[in-house]
């Protein structure tokens, strides 16, 4: 029962794919020699068409069951996996249906340690879909399986397989496969017909072999002179020329776009319609004698772009803003673009409450080091700041030991950012003394407020 179906089945198979040949071959045949004659559209590289061989090589892995038939005498399961080396053939008349035989071998050994050999021949169809390069399939067939030992004798039984895969094209001629499948043939020890499993993995190589003649491309129509025109419309067949008649331009002697019969100065280049030289070639009414930028429209007198069109002092290629105003605010004002404080900065600008000192001394108060720790993380953050620092007094007391008793504090605070790792020429310290009041200093919290100090951001 079992051997039946096999031949049924592969049968039913091989006829199918015949018959489905024949339509093809017969289709092809209605083609008229016209349309033979005309080169056929390429098809994505390496995606199968039609009527082509296949042949390849394969390694792999076969697992046989422990529960098959395939000995004379002792039955014994065989080690696993097995080894195996193959090569197949297959013809494919349409490009999503073939028929292969391929046989494979590989060693084994026996339960008890005997040396065993396992082979295989098969017949099968193969259902594919093309797509690109890649091109999965589906396979179903029979053939034979054989096993050999001196421990348990020589046997072949039919078998069945069916399993899947892809093929993946590396180009037109070269392709590598990938096959799973599921063996099966006759179980030991149960009813006939009953299968035993032999699971399979198989990687190889395909090579494609198309017999399929050419198509005909009829020879280009005569062109003697390689100028692209035709003969037919080539009014100069022999001369290369240019469209519409395939006649020489006129001769330009000095390259400047109008013909000599047209140009009215023909060994100096020039522009159209006289074909003359430009005496202005940048336009800006800088006569060219005198302009010493004659390609670039400038200003006069000597005829150069001007070099700081915002007029915001940042000229040339510093400007990366040539056309806005730099923002003069102590902060990048080297880019000439304008610019807004970042918040961090503003907070440090102007008067800077919570800075502290000693009853007319410069020695800062232990309690000031919040404010002068934020404001000596915002100079290591913008490394391009430069900060003028400025201490004030009220007008108490004689007026030149207050200057410079403010002189000594803004030097002090200029000290402290220079021992944290602030280069001392970022920062400048001036001491006004009682001479720049913010307040009326004839009351207590007038006199308060002018003492003080000021962060002002300088511009380099």
């Amino acid at each position: 029962m079992f051997r039946s179906t096999l031949i049924l089945t592969v049968g039913s198979v091989a006829l199918s794919l015949l018959a489905n040949s024949a339509q093809a071959e017969s289709a092809n045949a209605e083609v008229s020699l016209s349309q033979a004659s005309v080169q056929l559209p390429r098809l994505p590289k390496g995606r199968p068409t039609k009527n082509y061989f296949e042949l390849g090589v394969l390694g792999g892995l076969l697992f046989p069951s422990k529960d098959h038939a395939l000995q004379d005498r002792n039955p014994q399961p065989f080690d696993s996996p097995v080894p195996e080396l193959g090569t197949r053939a297959g013809f494919y008349p349409l490009a999503y249906v073939g028929v292969e035989a391929e046989g494979t071998a590989g060693p084994t050994k026996t339960e008890s340690g005997r040396a065993a050999g396992l082979w295989g021949g098969r017949f099968q169809a193969v259902l594919q879909l093309p797509v690109e390069r890649l091109t999965p399939f589906v396979v179903l067939g029979g053939g034979w399986l054989g096993a050999g030992s001196t421990a348990t004798g020589t046997d072949v039984d039919p078998a069945l397989h069916f399993g899947a895969g892809a093929k993946w094209s590396f180009d037109d001629f070269v392709a590598a496969r990938l096959d799973v499948r599921d063996n099966m043939s006759q179980k030991h020890a149960a009813d006939k017909g009953t299968p035993a499993h032999h699971p399979e993995v198989q990687l190889g190589l395909a090579f494609t072999l198309d017999l399929r003649s050419k198509p005909v491309v009829p020879p280009p129509p005569p062109d003697a002179d390689k100028d692209g025109i035709l003969d037919a419309n080539d009014k100069c067949v022999n001369d290369a020329g240019v469209a519409p008649d395939g006649c020489p331009l006129p001769v330009d002697s000095d390259k400047d776009g109008v013909v000599d019969p047209r140009d009215a100065c023909p060994t100096e280049a020039g522009l159209a319609p006289t074909g003359c030289p430009d005496l202005d070639p940048d336009h800006d009414c800088v006569p060219v004698s005198v302009d010493k930028c004659p390609t670039d429209a400038g200003i006069a007198p000597d005829g150069c772009p001007d070099p700081d069109p915002d007029h915001d002092g940042v000229q040339g290629a510093a400007d990366k803003c040539p056309t806005e105003l730099e923002t003069k605010n102590g902060f990048q004002d080297e880019d000439g673009c304008p610019d807004v404080l970042p918040e961090a900065v503003k907070k440090y600008s102007g008067v800077i409450p919570g800075i502290e000192f000693d009853l007319g001394s410069a020695k800062i108060r232990p309690v000031s080091k919040s404010v002068l720790d934020g404001a000596l993380a915002v100079l290591k953050e913008y490394p391009e700041l430069r900060v003028g620092i400025s201490g004030h007094t009220d007008n108490v007391g004689d007026h030149d030991k207050n200057v410079n008793l403010s002189k000594d504090r803004a030097e002090s605070v200029k000290a402290y950012f220079v021992e944290q790792g602030v280069d001392a020429s970022r920062i400048e310290a001036r001491g006004a003394g009682p001479d720049e009041p913010v307040a009326d200093n004839k009351a207590a919290a007038g006199r308060q407020k002018n003492r003080r100090i000021e962060f002002k951001l300088l511009s380099k």
